[in-house]
C-alpha cells in the first residue's frame, strides 16, 4: 500500500483525538550587543529601537520603548486567544536577546497579563534567559518574586580568550557572579555553554565542564558552535576545531557530565534527574507552544489542523503593526505529508526517543506512514524499536541529521 494510502485524503486536514500541552514562548528582542555567532532575533540598543532617541533606562533599553513593547506583546497575546481559547499554559519562557534587560517590574507586568487572560498552570515553569553583566541582586530577586522560577544563564565560556573571541560582554569574574545570584534566589537554574571554539583544546572545554558543576547548576545545554549564515563570523569565519576534534571534546564532557549524576537527554541538554527543562520538552515532544513578541513563531494544533505562525522581526515595526493586527507576516498549516518528518526532528533529539502511541496522538498520522524511514533507520543502526517505543540508538544521535533525512525524504 503507497504512504499517500496512509494519510488524510486532504493536504492539511487531520483528526486529533486531542491536543497536545500548550506553551508560551515571550520574545524579547534587544541585548547590548550582537555577539558574531548569533543568528537569533536580537538588535543591539546601540540603534534607538523607536524612530526617535529615547533616554536610556535600565540597561540601556529606555522605559518608554520597555512599555511600548510590553504594550506591543499584550496586545499580540490578545489577538491570539482565539486560537488557544480554553487552554492551560503549561510552561512560559522569556527568551531573546537579553531578556534581564527588561526590568522586573516589566517581567511582572507581562506575568500579570498572561495571567488574566489565560489560564496558567499552578505549577508552570516559568524561565528567564538572562546574561552575566545584566545580574544585580535586587534586580533578580524581583524577578523571582514577579513568578520567574528557572533562569537559563548564558555563559558560553569562562575562559577569558573564548569569551573575547566570542564577542561576550561579560568576563569571567561577571560569570561567577551570576551564578552566585541565581544561587541566592533559584533552586532551578540552566547554564549555557558553547564548544569546538576557536583554538579550544579538550582540556580547555574541561576546564569550562568543571567550573559549570562546581557552580551545581541543576541543568546544561552543552551546544556545538556552528557557523549559521548572515552572521559575523560567517562572513570572517574563525578557525575551530575540525569535526573529529570536536567530537572528541564532546565525548570527554559527556563522560563527565554523567559520571557526575547528570542525565544527557536530549541531543546538547544534560541535566540533574528530575530537572529537565520542561518548556524543552514540550517542544521535542511536538507539544504546541504559542509565540508573541518580534519574530516569534507559534505552533498550534487545532482538531483537523496543524497550523505555525511567524510574526515579523523588526521590533519597531512588530511595535507598529500589532495595533493592526498585520504583526502575523505568516500563517500556514502543516501539510499532513510532512507531519513525520516535523515530529522525528523533535522527538528524536531525545535520548528516550518517542512512545509509539504519541507519534499519532500528536500528527493525527498513523506511525505506519513512516515505515521506510523506520526500516533504513533501523537497518543503518540509528533507531531501535519495539511495539512500544522507539529511540535513537548512540549513532543516531551522533548522527542525527543522517537519521532525520531518512524522514525527510519519505
Amino acid at each position: 500500500m503507497p504512504t499517500s494510502a496512509l494519510l488524510p485524503a486532504s493536504g492539511t486536514r487531520i483528526k486529533l483525538a486531542q491536543l497536545p500541552p500548550l506553551s508560551l514562548y515571550i520574545h524579547l528582542p534587544w541585548c547590548v550587543r550582537k555577539c558574531p555567532y548569533c543568528d537569533f532575533n536580537s538588535h543591539e540598543l546601540k540603534a534607538p529601537p523607536l524612530p526617535s532617541p529615547l533616554p536610556a533606562g535600565e540597561g540601556g533599553l529606555s522605559v518608554e520603548t520597555e512599555h511600548a513593547y510590553i504594550d506591543a506583546l499584550i496586545a499580540d497575546l490578545e489577538q491570539a486567544l482565539p486560537l488557544v481559547w480554553g487552554r492551560r499554559i503549561q510552561t512560559v519562557f522569556f527568551g531573546g536577546g537579553t531578556p534581564s534587560l527588561f526590568s522586573a517590574a516589566g517581567i511582572d507586568a507581562i506575568l500579570a497579563a498572561v495571567r488574566a487572560r489565560l489560564p496558567l498552570h499552578t505549577d508552570a515553569e516559568i524561565t528567564l534567559e538572562a546574561n552575566p553583566g545584566t545580574f544585580e541582586a535586587e534586580k533578580f530577586r524581583a524577578f523571582r518574586d514577579a513568578g520567574i522560577n528557572r533562569l537559563s544563564i548564558g555563559i558560553q565560556s569562562f575562559n577569558p580568550r573564548h569569551l573575547k573571541a566570542l564577542g561576550r560582554i561579560h568576563d569571567e569574574r561577571q560569570a561567577h557572579h551570576a551564578i552566585d545570584i541565581a544561587h541566592a534566589y533559584f533552586d532551578n537554574f540552566n547554564i549555557d555553554l558553547m564548544y569546538a571554539l576557536p583554538g579550544q583544546t579538550i582540556a580547555e572545554a574541561e576546564d569550562d565542564i568543571a567550573r559549570a558543576l562546581a557552580a551545581q547548576t541543576t541543568h546544561l545545554s552543552f551546544y556545538h558552535l556552528t557557523i549559521e549564515p548572515n552572521t559575523v563570523f560567517a562572513k570572517f569565519p574563525p578557525q575551530i576545531p575540525d569535526e573529529d576534534a570536536a567530537a572528541t571534546i564532546h565525548e570527554h564532557v559527556e563522560a563527565r557530565l554523567v559520571a557526575a549524576g547528570y542525565v544527557h537527554y536530549e541531543t546538547s541538554a544534560y541535566a540533574r534527574p528530575g530537572r529537565e527543562s520542561r518548556h524543552n520538552l514540550n517542544y521535542w515532544g511536538f507539544g504546541d507552544y504559542l509565540g508573541i513578541g518580534a519574530g516569534a513563531h507559534s505552533k498550534i494544533s487545532f482538531a483537523d489542523r496543524i497550523t505555525r505562525e511567524a510574526r515579523t522581526r523588526s521590533p519597531g515595526e512588530y511595535m507598529q503593526r500589532v495595533t493592526t493586527g498585520a504583526h502575523v507576516i505568516d500563517r500556514k498549516d502543516v501539510p499532513v505529508a510532512e507531519l513525520p518528518f516535523e515530529f522525528a526532528m523533535n522527538a528524536l533529539r531525545l535520548a528516550d526517543g518517542f512512545a509509539i502511541a504519541m507519534f499519532t496522538e500528536r500528527t493525527g498520522v498513523q506511525i505506519v506512514a513512516a515505515t521506510k524511514a523506520l526500516r533504513e533507520a533501523e537497518t543503518k543502526g540509528l533507531i531501535t524499536r519495539d511495539h512500544l517505543r522507539i529511540r535513537p540508538t548512540e549513532r543516531g544521535r551522533n548522527f542525527l541529521n543522517d537519521l532525520l533525512q531518512l524522514f525527510l525524504e519519505d
